[in-house]
């Protein structure tokens, strides 16, 4: 997959795609819905196949104090979508010039001008330019206009009825429902990074422990997990192991940034400066303070039975 950053440098092999636009946060089964009908459409014409994305998120630029929200920061965004077999991804950097740019000026400058796209897909409630001044029926019009087809895909639901919705996996994540995440999202949700040097305190009471930043993560529910983790290996291949892990405060030690900490079972190499996924598979207890190590190396032995039934489940 191809990443183009700025839509004016687009190669002559990137132009005339069927360009799917969108935040694309999570990758979940809508998207991946709607990525589908996009490559039948690309595959139909003998277009390439093109997602249209913006970094940072646009909520990250308007409400910059909110709480950290994404399911996808773009690492692990474009890792999922070039899994699906995209052909080019071009992601506009969104800040206040890009936020001032009227729709029909967005669709001149990188639809038409920057992309020549054949067709383009969007969801129902996709908004675009100055003020969210652009709808799917003003892209509509600028398609007649500027001669490019344009498809509106309605909301795509589960066979229960519920909505794939980004804003739905985030209250599952948070509600410490992480298997109802997985149901929305097609895989469990992931936190990826690099792993950092802690205070090493777990190789004490025997269960060491990968520790990773959540940076601009969602904060799903604090607590125990069941996991699995992987771990990145040479070109891009992955090794997964079952895992336990804890996400939280470390109160018993008087810590106090916010950490993930993954302890894998049966594994016993260094993994400090390696790049891990911990896939988060089932919430097992809330996080709580205990009277000293001894107890708590007592319950983390408990949690790491629990998770190893779990993981089996």
């Amino acid at each position: 997959m191809r990443i183009l950053r700025h839509p004016a440098e687009a190669a002559a092999a990137d132009r005339g795609a069927v360009v799917a636009v969108g935040n694309f946060d999570g990758v979940h089964l809508g998207h991946r819905a709607v990525i589908d009908f996009t490559r039948e459409t690309a595959g139909r014409v003998g277009a390439p196949l093109a997602l249209m994305t913006f970094e940072p998120h646009p909520v990250q630029y308007f409400h910059p104090e909110a709480p950290p929200f994404r399911l996808t920061p773009f690492r692990a965004k474009a890792h999922r979508i070039e899994a699906l077999g995209v052909d080019l991804l071009a992601v506009l950097h969104f800040d206040r010039a890009l936020a001032q740019v009227s729709a029909e000026d967005f669709v001149r400058r990188f639809l038409v001008e920057g992309l020549g796209a054949r067709h383009v897909v969007v969801g129902y409630d996709f908004h675009f330019g100055h003020k969210r001044g652009g709808n799917p029926a003003l892209l509509q019009q600028q398609g007649e206009h500027h001669g490019f087809g344009v498809s509106v895909l309605q909301p795509i639901a589960a066979g229960d009825g519920a909505v794939f919705s980004s804003t739905r996996i985030r209250r599952y994540l948070a509600g410490g429902e992480p298997r109802e995440a997985a149901r929305l999202l097609g895989h469990p949700f992931e936190i990826e990074g690099r792993v950092e040097t802690g205070d090493r305190r777990g190789r004490t009471i025997g269960f060491p422990t990968a520790n990773l930043s959540l940076g601009d993560y969602l904060r799903p529910a604090g607590g125990v997990y069941a996991v699995r983790v992987g771990i990145e290996g040479r070109a891009g291949a992955i090794q997964w192991h079952d895992g336990v892990a804890n996400l939280g405060t470390r109160p018993t030690v008087g810590g106090s940034d916010l950490r993930l900490e993954a302890h894998l079972f049966d594994f016993a190499a260094d993994l400090y400066g390696r790049h891990i996924r911990v896939a988060l598979v089932e919430h097992l207890r809330p996080e709580r303070k205990f009277a000293g190590l001894d107890q708590l190396k007592a319950q983390i032995a408990e949690d790491a039975q629990r998770a190893r039934v779990a993981l089996r489940s």
